[in-house]
């Protein structure tokens, strides 16, 4: 690690304010998240809750895999991430989050009652892709393959049968979530089915967005996008690494058949902005016009490696970078999309570092960063939201999520990119 800090030190030599939060989320993050088991696995908090989620823990440990590709310590911590990851789906592949040991904590006690070692069960697409996308980066920048153990493969073939099931979702799907008096959008509708949606479309159906809110149409865009690019991924580690011809297949049959699905259910023409892709569908016709913070996003397709249509991925951003998006909010602070899961007003550091890293302008890159690093409420490290106009009024004191996006953003600005070639993407400097 102190290898690769001191040549980032030496790129950064002309913005060393931005330098000083780098390594403040650096700290943050690795030193203080990340707690080694015994069981040879590593478990991550999310922050300043206990609870390691599948999505913020596989995000926490990609600026890592920088590090990792000259560290073996590094590299293996981050292959234990991944081995806990996949033993957490092999117990409960419809939770989004759970605990160190089976000791029964949870955000709250839910219907139906969950596993001691669940903290929280809400399904959401994207947290069965944020493992596979850890799995596969962390082997194709690194050459890495101790990740892939027992229950990895047992925790892939539970991810095909979750996504084929929630592809029929009304017909063939036992999952239900309710939470007893909560916000709307902390529980689902229809006695914890959720909203209706129309089965065989090719979309995945997920009961909750990113942000742990519950989707108002149940097949997600920016999810079911993820799901084609990790399998995408599992395509090709089938074919490279594990010689799987059936693996290999069943990736190829569902990216394709979801991808098809998107590009024909995902996208309607509005009159201001041309085709764009819609943040929810139904499936008969009702789209959702917006973005959210969180990743998935509609802003994330290219950072994720989706194959968009350049056309409507133009007009998206366009739309969700403006007024046309009703979480995008502009201040004295700052500008940026924030979430239904916070105040109005407030913008999330992570969606300002995704916006900075789907820009083509490394001006542009450059001045998000700034803004980041002069919005921390005095902190000097990222938060979830943080009111536009006063930055000193945020949500959540500790967000290591946010720190990670910070880092990976500030290393993209300075030439450092990820391989990810099963999608043809940037390639690790």
């Amino acid at each position: 690690m102190d290898n690769f800090l001191r040549e980032i030190r030496q790129k950064a030599e002309g913005c060393p304010e931005l330098m000083k939060v780098f390594t403040d989320c650096c700290a943050d993050t690795w030193n203080t998240a990340v707690k080694e088991m015994e069981d040879g696995t590593a478990h991550v908090i999310t922050g300043d809750i206990p609870a390691m989620w599948l999505r913020d823990s596989a995000a926490q440990m990609r600026p890592f895999l920088f590090f990792a590709k000259e560290d073996g310590e590094m590299r293996e911590r981050i292959a234990g991430v991944v081995r806990r990851q996949f033993k957490y789906i092999c117990l409960d592949e419809y939770a989004n989050a759970f605990n160190e040991s089976p000791n029964g904590a949870c955000w709250e006690k839910d219907d139906p009652e969950q596993s001691p070692w669940v903290w929280e069960r809400k399904f959401e697409v994207d947290s069965l892709c944020y493992p596979v996308q850890l799995a596969y980066l962390l082997w194709r920048n690194t050459g890495c393959v101790s990740q892939f153990d027992q229950n990895f493969f047992r925790g892939v073939e539970k991810i095909f049968r979750v996504f084929r099931t929630e592809q029929f979702h009304e017909e063939r799907s036992a999952y239900r979530f309710r939470r007893k008096s909560a916000l709307f959008r902390d529980t689902l509708s229809r006695d914890g089915k959720g909203a209706l949606v129309k089965p065989g479309t090719g979309l995945i159906w997920s009961g909750f967005r990113p942000s742990d809110d519950a989707c108002t149409y149940g097949y997600l865009i920016p999810s079911n996008m993820f799901a084609v690019v990790v399998m995408g991924y599992l395509e090709e580690m089938a074919r490279e690494l594990f010689h799987e011809k059936r693996l290999e297949k069943e990736a190829w049959l569902l990216r394709e058949q979801v991808r098809e699905a998107i590009e024909k259910e995902g996208k309607t023409y509005t009159e201001e902005f041309g085709m764009v892709y819609a943040y929810e569908v139904d499936g008969y016709g009702m789209y959702n016009l917006m973005d959210d913070a969180n990743v998935p996003s509609l802003l994330a397709m290219e950072y994720l490696g989706y194959p968009a249509d350049r056309q409507a991925a133009e007009n998206t951003r366009r739309l969700i970078l403006g007024e046309g998006n009703p979480y995008y909010y502009k201040g004295v602070k700052a500008s940026g999309i924030g979430s239904a899961h916070t105040p109005s007003g407030y913008i999330w550091h992570i969606a300002m570092a995704v916006q900075g890293l789907t820009s083509k302008s490394q001006g542009e890159k450059l001045a998000i960063l700034k803004r980041m690093a002069a919005t921390t409420g005095g902190k000097g490290v990222m938060h979830e939201g943080f009111l536009c106009d006063d930055d000193k009024q945020y949500t959540r004191e500790w967000f290591s999520w946010a720190n990670a996006m910070y880092m990976e953003l500030f290393l993209d600005y300075l030439g450092y990119r990820l391989e990810t070639s099963a999608c043809g993407a940037d390639r690790l400097a």
